[in-house]
């Protein structure tokens, strides 16, 4: 089928999504490593842009099982397929207006939250109302969420917790000149799991649209069968969205909210890439900023729970309850909104 304009305007926010998540949300990935001095912005930048295709790419031919999950929660339908993806390119550009507006205020808002409850809103808008959404699909955010909140904190405490005692008698020099590098691993971990989730989601959304203009199709078990090029594209459009900015997030996470130190910064990094990998290989699509943020909070709060800046962890955990009904509501009224215009 040929293109056309609503899939070349449905892909094009697609491609303004992902380049706003990792404007907004990939700087999370390597917010430790950067205030801990381990490594310069520019150096974490490009190990991010590598590692977030290597991640994508990698955890995609593993288990795509993220990307189905994106798929398959709601039921995208309209009366005809130029209205989906009508509907489909307002719920992005609400997205972008949102990611964008928390990046102005610098607060590290979950760009996969928003994604989620952008498409969630569209879908009810496009006249299917709650009908459109798949409980037992939609159910696997609300157990992420739970999950990368418990989990992250709590790997976060006894990751740190640990390493105290392992490195106890060990001479600071050398503990030092450890956990600079071991910082630089749990970076580039936390970098390859950004990848393998949220590059994920955006895939799954990506192919999406090309299915509802039928430029592409689904496999025997209903899934898409996602392609090298569009690995390659997202993971691209991500690392040019990292490279543009993001300083502001990096501070809020990895200066305002905890001062870490350079095991606390390993702690946080390795703790909230294990989180992702288990929730990835499950399904489960989660936030990479909640779960680092938790695990940040969980760090800060094993050395004592006033280390941790508890005024900007409020401002944090109000904007990702905010961003559920928030952006499906910003979501929906665009859906309508184009819907009557076009």
């Amino acid at each position: 089928m040929g293109l056309s304009v609503a899939l070349i305007v449905s892909v094009a926010l697609v491609l303004g999504v992902i380049f706003v998540n990792g404007w907004t949300d990939a700087p999370n990935a390597i917010a430790t490593v950067v205030s801990t001095r381990c490594m310069s912005p520019r150096a974490a930048v490009i190990m991010a842009i590598i590692l977030n295709t290597i991640g994508a790419g990698f955890m995609t031919l593993v288990s795509s099982e993220v990307a189905d999950t994106m798929t398959k929660m709601v039921r995208f339908e309209g009366d005809t397929s130029n209205q989906a993806l009508i509907v489909l390119a307002a719920s992005m550009f609400a997205i972008v207006v949102w990611a964008t507006a928390a990046w102005y205020f610098g607060i590290p808002t979950s760009e996969s939250h928003a994604l989620i409850a952008g498409i969630t809103g569209g879908a009810i808008a496009l006249g299917n109302g709650f009908d459109a959404i798949v409980p037992g699909e939609w159910s696997k955010v609300l157990i992420g969420l739970g999950a990368s909140s418990i989990l992250g904190f709590s790997s976060g405490f006894l990751f740190s917790k640990l390493l105290v005692v392992i490195f106890r008698p060990v001479k600071r020099a050398i503990a030092d000149r450890f956990f600079t590098r071991g910082q630089i691993f749990g970076a580039g971990c936390m970098a390859f799991m950004h990848g393998a989730q949220d590059g994920q989601k955006f895939m799954g959304v990506f192919m999406l649209a090309l299915f509802l203009n039928g430029a592409a199709s689904k496999n025997s078990e209903g899934a898409f069968d996602i392609k090298w090029w569009l690995i390659i594209l997202c993971s691209v459009v991500m690392g040019l969205g990292t490279s543009a900015g993001g300083y502001r997030i990096i501070k809020a996470v990895g200066m305002d909210m905890v001062k870490l130190e350079r095991h606390q910064g390993f702690a946080a990094d390795l703790a909230a890439a294990s989180v992702l990998l288990f929730c990835s290989l499950t399904g489960l699509p989660v936030s990479t900023t909640h779960t680092k943020t938790t695990a940040i909070m969980g760090v800060g709060s094993a050395r004592r729970i006033t280390s941790v800046n508890w005024g900007i962890v409020k401002e944090m955990v109000t904007a990702w309850v905010l961003t559920f009904p928030g952006c499906a509501l910003l979501s929906y009224l665009m859906a309508k909104l184009c819907l009557i215009i076009f």
